[in-house]
């Protein structure tokens, strides 16, 4: 789990990459690149206020892959004081 100040959604990764998606930390923030594809997903999802998971990594990387979970809650106190 990362806490990140802000996050950079960036939908320039090309599918010949050989990448799903990719995150990086950058400053206190995260910078996650993904495809045009995903952009458009993640865009529907958020405005469906709906849940939505990016898959980082290699294609062929097999079970070694991290997540980036977009989640919305009930509660905002619980989250992010301050």
């Amino acid at each position: 789990v990362t806490g990140a100040s802000f996050v950079v959604f960036n939908g320039a990764l090309k599918t010949s990459s050989g990448f799903l998606a990719k995150s990086s930390i950058v400053e206190d923030g995260l910078m996650v690149q993904i495809t045009r594809e995903t952009m458009e997903s993640l865009r529907q999802a958020l405005r469906d206020k709906k849940d939505f998971k990016i898959t980082c990594g290699k294609v062929d990387a097999g079970d070694m892959k991290e997540y980036v979970d977009i989640c919305w809650v009930e509660n905002e106190e619980k989250t992010n004081n301050g």
